[in-house]
């Protein structure tokens, strides 16, 4: 791991502060997301954000760092589109649990499946925010927003589930409430080769009234904790890792709930990419015209 040299979080302030709620668990995470490339040693300008739609995207403005600002749920294709053409730099994808897992689901999927070079950051508060908050698919089901007066029916969608079943190589969740341990998991998230998901439990203090600091803090627990006197958790097991994604409720685990490291990810099975970024190419004297003779 990079320590840190004459890099400070400071270098990653913008000029513009988050209009996020006062209290919203965002700010532990942006925090979060800053600390973790000062300690990589990652300047502002070697990194680019691909940011989702939602309050996750009040991000764009206040990080000093390339960034991108996609449509709702689109956010993991233009990171995977972006880390193809610059595989030497390093993607993170932020967005909420109504963009990854309602409109972008699908690209959430094939994500694991392929296993891209990217780290993606969910912004978990269990509701669209933004939009003054409606269920969204991580709401427990009978929860009871503007969308689902009567209580949602649908069961909650559990986001490190499916990221295990599906193919993901390092899944991890953490808190925002317990900031260091969430730039614990960024970082190395963002060492890890290959698809990363990092699941961060946040408050919404406006409109999420049940899953609140509190509540959280009476429930969180570290997988790495001997809670049961047995065994260290071992995170190269796939079934243990899905057992544990399914405990929820008076107990919930946090940290790295799965990693696998010897799996090549996406990049380094593209022979294109093999002498080099394909940004850095000369394409000046490519003729594509025969390409067209297939479409005419």
């Amino acid at each position: 791991m990079a320590t840190i040299t004459n890099q400070n979080v400071s270098d990653f302030n913008s000029p513009n502060f988050p209009t996020w709620c006062p209290g919203c668990g965002n700010f532990g995470i942006w925090a979060a997301i800053k600390s973790s490339l000062v300690r990589l040693n990652i300047k502002p300008h070697e990194v680019l954000m691909v940011y989702d739609v939602g309050c996750n995207g009040n991000m764009c403005n206040t990080i000093n760092a390339y960034g991108f600002h996609g449509l709702h749920g689109r956010s993991i294709p233009i990171a995977e589109g972006v880390k193809i053409a610059n595989h030497n730099i390093p993607i993170i994808v932020t967005g909420g649990d109504g963009g990854l897992f309602g409109e972008g689901i699908s690209h959430f999927l094939n994500a694991c499946r392929g296993n891209p070079n990217i780290t993606v950051i969910l912004h978990d508060n269990q509701v669209y925010a933004l939009t003054t908050g409606q269920t969204a698919p991580t709401s427990d089901q009978g929860y009871v927003s503007k969308s689902t007066p009567l209580g949602a029916i649908e069961i909650k969608l559990n986001p490190i589930a499916l990221a295990i079943t599906q193919g993901a190589t390092f899944v991890a969740r953490g808190f925002s409430g317990r900031q260091d341990e969430v730039t614990d998991l960024i970082v190395k998230g963002i060492e890890h080769n290959g698809f990363s998901f990092v699941d961060i439990l946040q408050p919404c203090v406006t409109f999420n009234l049940v899953h609140t600091y509190p509540w959280y803090r009476e429930r969180v627990y570290s997988l790495d904790e001997n809670i049961e006197n047995t065994e260290k958790y071992d995170r190269t097991n796939l079934v243990k890792a899905y057992e544990k994604s399914l405990e929820w409720g008076d107990r919930i685990p946090l940290g790295i709930f799965y990693e696998e490291k010897d799996k090549p990810s996406y990049q380094d099975d593209l022979d294109q990419l093999k002498d080099g970024a394909l940004v850095n190419k000369n394409i000046s004297n490519i003729d594509i015209d025969s390409c067209f003779d297939d479409f005419m």
